[in-house]
């Protein structure tokens, strides 16, 4: 080596040398990049955790629908306990998933979402177990509280682990969505007929996929500094990178971050939420009375639920393509627009004859419920970083699954005092259009933050 090469050396020592890093206000904390490799993989592990937290927000709501009956007798539970049960996913969505924000300021939003995830495996572990009709409810609401943490905090996740991929990413967490929710609907019966038709068995399976995705989110969360990142100094104050100082993303006092009270006030974030909120109460309807609307048309029930299934496969390779193409462009206005329409066209369909085009009718639905992950791409690329994302989304859900409560309520008291099913449609119809407009507005281009 040369005299020049070893001045050069010595004057930029490699990553093995302990060279003290200085916490003088005037000198910056020296960073180093990560390697090519080093990037990949930790794509590669954000991208594997995004998958297996999006495969485990629906089975703890899915797979309960099928042994509903089962899980009924067996723990003598009454109607009206059984109606608060099918009710709790909106609710514990609404006011688990507001505190979610707080979470990701405390232990960052990965380790908030292991953390979501460590409590989603023990409620679906226990659930089970339970031999008391409010124990079991209780631990319903425990499980879906891990899943109301994740709801909000993935969209922040996207928006900071994959900036200019948002659209492709949402897609790809909401398609993994659809595939856990279908597939926790259409195996927990087989399941628990293979454990000798105990419907115990067969809830309790879900928490081991639940388990697998907590070892990721652990991981991610050890790494929140890039590899090779010298650890800022936390005496030091004022530097930027340093959470305490006021210009860090994550200072509470931050004004560049949008509080609740800012929210409240701003028109972009309550479109979103009203769109959010009609678009979850139309699939909470979708969800509880259509199988039952084919059958009052004369449809078997083996028939009315292959056509509800198929509204819920039809949205896995549909989300992905549809949040792709929404994050390309500035504008998803005619998109939430084009996925309304259907919906009107779909319910159009019901109030006429629901007999006469089942298969389309339910196509156009399993269309119309592809405003979930358009809401959610819609909220990541509205946000400007990924905190501003967090609040928004943990703002959004908050309010958002409040709003949907009603709707499938109302449905059903219309459908109970008009003994039919066109007065229930129509109030359905009126919920889309609404939805139409809301989406028009969330869908402008504005930033947020």
């Amino acid at each position: 080596m040369s005299k020049s090469e070893l001045n050069r050396h010595a004057s930029h020592p490699g990553p093995d040398q302990n060279t003290p890093v200085s916490t003088s206000p005037t000198s910056p904390t020296p960073r180093t990049s990560r390697t090519p490799r080093a990037s990949r993989e930790m794509r590669g592990l954000a991208v594997a955790a995004l998958v297996l937290a999006a495969l485990n927000l629906r089975p703890g709501v899915t797979s309960l629908g099928p042994v509903l009956e089962e899980v009924r007798d067996s723990l003598s539970m009454s109607g009206t306990l059984s109606g608060v049960l099918t009710s709790i996913p909106a609710a514990c969505f609404a006011l688990i998933g507001s505190t979610a924000p707080a979470l990701a300021r405390r232990y960052g939003a990965a380790g908030a979402i292991a953390v979501a995830g460590t409590v989603l495996t023990a409620g679906l572990a226990l659930r089970p177990l339970a031999a008391d009709p409010a124990l079991f409810v209780a631990l319903t609401a425990l499980s879906l509280a891990g899943i109301a943490i994740a709801n909000v905090l993935l969209p922040g996740v996207v928006k900071e682990r994959f900036p200019n991929r948002v659209g492709a990413m949402t897609g790809l967490y909401s398609m993994a969505l659809n595939v856990g929710a279908s597939s926790a609907a259409a195996a927990t019966v087989p399941l628990t007929e293979a454990f000798g038709g105990n419907w115990r068995y067969g809830l309790g399976a879900w928490s081991v996929l639940a388990a697998m995705a907590v070892p990721p989110w652990l991981a991610l969360a050890r790494r929140r500094r890039p590899p090779g990142a010298e650890p800022v100094a936390a005496n030091n104050r004022h530097d930027p990178q340093n959470p305490e100082h006021p210009e860090h993303p994550e200072h509470p006092q931050n004004p560049q971050l949008p509080s609740r009270v800012w929210l409240s006030r701003n028109r972009t974030a309550w479109a979103l939420t009203a769109y959010f909120g009609l678009q979850a109460s139309s699939a909470y309807i979708i969800i509880g009375w259509l199988p039952q609307i084919f059958r009052d048309a004369g449809l078997s029930a083996q028939t009315a639920g292959l056509l509800f299934s198929g509204t819920s496969l039809l949205g896995v390779p549909l989300s992905f393509a549809l949040s792709a193409m929404a994050g390309k462009l500035r504008h998803q206005s005619g998109i939430a627009a084009a996925i309304g329409a259907c919906g009107l066209a779909g319910f159009t369909g019901l109030w006429v004859d629901p007999a006469a085009a089942p298969w389309l009718w339910a196509l156009l639905l399993g269309v119309a419920n592809c405003s979930f992950p358009l809401a959610l791409t819609m909220i990541g690329m509205r946000g400007r970083d990924g905190a501003a994302v967090v609040r928004l989304s943990g703002f959004v859900q908050g309010f958002g699954y409040l709003l949907s409560i009603p709707g499938p309520v109302v449905v059903g008291v219309l459908y109970d005092r008009s003994d039919g099913w066109r007065l229930p449609l129509a109030f359905i119809l009126l919920l889309t259009l609404v939805q139409i407009a809301a989406g028009l507005l969330a869908g402008r281009n504005r930033q947020i933050g």
